[in-house]
C-alpha cells in the first residue's frame, strides 16, 4: 500500500514570471519529493501574459464569445506547463505536461468563465504511481464535444483545488506573492500580521469582500470538497511541509475562535439609487429580476419609504464596471418603467470595508464597535449588509485607508496574539 503524501502545489503567474523564477519553483517541487512526498503541480501563466492574449484578441474582435478566444487564452498556461516538467527534467526527475483536455478536466460550455462539472483524474494516478511529476495547465478545461474553455479570472487557483479533491490530496499548497493571509492588507496597515489559520468560510468571506490571496470560487470549493489548503510565498526558502505559511481549515480545527480575524475593504463599488420608485408589490423583482438576467452581481440593498407611502427610494450596490450595465438594463425594464417618476442616480466613488470572523456568532457588540469607531472618525455609512460572520459597511471612497486602518485598532487586530 502507498503510503506517500499526495500534495498539489499550485504557482501563480508572478511565482513563474520568467524561467529562472520557474527554475525557482522547481526546486520547491523538488523538496517536497525527497521529503518523500507524491507531488502534482498547477501552473498559471507567467505575469502578465494572460493580459497580452486578451489584447491580442481584442484587437482581432473584442467581446467575443467563442471556443477559439479560449484557445488562444489557454495557451499561456501550456506554455508555462511545459517550462516546468523541463525544469524538473533538468534536474534528473521524470516529469510530464498536462493540458486540461489530456487529464481530462471537463467543464461546461461557458468559454470565458467555465465551470469544472468533473475530472477524471487515472492518468494522473497513474503517472504519480510511477514516480512522474505530473504538471498541469490551470485555468482551463474542456466540453464534453472537446472545445477547451477557459475558468476566468482564479481559475488556476480553482484548478488546483479541484485536482486536489480528485486525486484525494493531502494538502493543496497555493504559492503566490505573498506569505499568507494577513489582518489586513499591509500596505495599508503596517501593523497587519499573518494569521496562521483561518476557517473555510473566514477566507471565503475575506476573497470575496476584496482579499485577492485566493479567488472565492476555489477556496468554496475547497471548503466543498474538505480539502486542506494553505497559502504561502513562493519567494522564500520555505516549502508547504514546512507549514510556513496560513492554513484554511475547518472551523472545528480552531481551538480559539477570534471575534474579528481581518479588516478587509474593495474600491470596486458602485451605488446605485432608484428614486421615487412606485411603493407596490413586485416593484423589486421588476428591477432585480432584469439584473440577475443580465448577470449584474447586486449586493448591499438599502429601501427608505417615503412620507407619503406611495413612492420608495431604492439603494443598491453593484461592481463598478457594472454600473453602466445597470443603469442600460433598468431604463430598458418595460415592468419598472409602468408609472415610475424618478430617475437613476450613480454614485462611482464609494467602498466597501468589511470585518470577519468565525467568532463573530457567538459574541455581540461587533457592530457597536464597527459604528462607533466609523463615528468617531467623522465616517458616514451609506448602506450595511451582514452575514453570521461579516459586517460590511458602504462608506465615501476618500475615507477608505482611514476606515480600514481604525477598525484594525478597535478589534485589537495590531497586537500579536499569544
Amino acid at each position: 500500500m502507498d503510503m506517500k503524501k499526495k500534495i498539489v502545489v499550485k504557482f501563480g503567474g508572478t511565482s513563474v514570471a520568467d524561467p529562472d523564477r520557474i527554475e525557482k519553483a522547481a526546486e520547491k517541487v523538488i523538496a517536497e519529493v525527497k521529503r518523500g512526498n507524491r507531488v502534482a503541480v498547477v501552473v498559471s501563466a507567467m505575469s502578465g501574459v494572460t493580459n497580452q492574449l486578451l489584447h491580442y484578441c481584442a484587437q482581432i474582435q473584442s467581446g467575443l464569445d467563442s471556443s477559439d478566444y479560449d484557445v488562444v487564452v489557454a495557451s499561456g498556461e501550456q506554455v508555462t506547463a511545459g517550462l516546468m516538467a523541463l525544469a524538473l527534467q533538468k534536474r534528473g526527475f521524470k516529469s510530464q505536461s498536462y493540458l486540461g483536455w489530456q487529464v481530462p478536466i471537463i467543464s461546461n460550455t461557458q468559454h470565458g468563465r467555465a465551470r469544472i462539472q468533473d475530472i477524471r483524474p487515472e492518468i494522473l494516478n497513474v503517472a504519480m504511481a510511477n514516480d512522474i511529476i505530473p504538471v498541469i495547465a490551470g485555468f482551463q478545461g474542456v466540453t464534453e464535444g472537446g472545445r477547451v474553455t477557459t475558468l476566468g479570472r482564479g481559475g488556476s487557483d480553482t484548478t488546483a483545488v479541484a485536482i486536489a479533491a480528485a486525486l484525494r490530496a493531502d494538502r493543496c499548497d497555493i504559492y503566490t506573492d505573498v506569505d499568507g493571509v494577513y489582518t489586513c492588507d499591509p500596505r495599508i496597515v503596517a501593523q497587519a500580521r499573518k494569521l496562521p489559520c483561518v476557517t473555510y468560510e473566514e477566507m471565503l468571506e475575506m476573497a470575496a469582500l476584496g482579499a485577492k490571496v485566493l479567488h472565492p470560487r476555489s477556496v468554496e470549493l475547497a471548503m466543498g470538497w474538505g480539502v486542506p489548503l494553505q497559502v504561502l510565498s513562493s519567494f522564500g526558502p520555505q516549502i508547504g511541509s514546512d507549514l510556513p505559511g496560513t492554513q484554511v481549515v475547518r472551523e472545528e480545527s480552531v481551538m480559539e475562535k477570534q471575534i474579528v480575524n481581518g479588516v478587509t475593504y474593495t474600491r470596486n463599488e458602485a451605488k446605485i439609487t432608484l428614486v421615487s420608485v412606485p411603493d407596490k408589490p413586485g416593484i423589486a423583482a421588476s428591477i432585480f429580476g432584469p439584473l440577475g438576467d443580465a448577470g449584474v452581481n447586486v449586493d448591499m440593498i438599502v429601501q427608505n419609504i417615503s412620507s407619503d407611502g406611495k413612492t420608495t427610494d431604492m439603494t443598491f450596490t453593484v461592481p463598478r464596471g457594472d454600473a453602466d450595465l445597470t443603469k442600460s438594463v433598468l431604463q430598458r425594464a418595460p415592468d419598472l418603467y409602468v408609472g415610475y417618476v424618478g430617475d437613476i442616480r450613480v454614485d462611482l466613488h464609494v467602498s466597501k470595508v468589511s470585518v470577519v470572523g468565525i467568532g463573530m456568532t457567538s459574541h455581540s457588540g461587533v457592530a457597536k464597535t464597527m459604528f462607533s469607531t466609523l463615528a468617531q472618525e467623522g465616517i458616514n455609512i451609506r448602506a450595511i449588509t451582514t452575514s453570521e460572520i461579516k459586517i460590511s459597511v458602504l462608506i465615501d471612497e476618500d475615507y477608505t485607508e482611514l476606515a480600514v486602518r481604525a477598525l484594525h485598532t478597535a478589534f485589537g487586530l495590531d497586537k500579536e496574539r499569544p
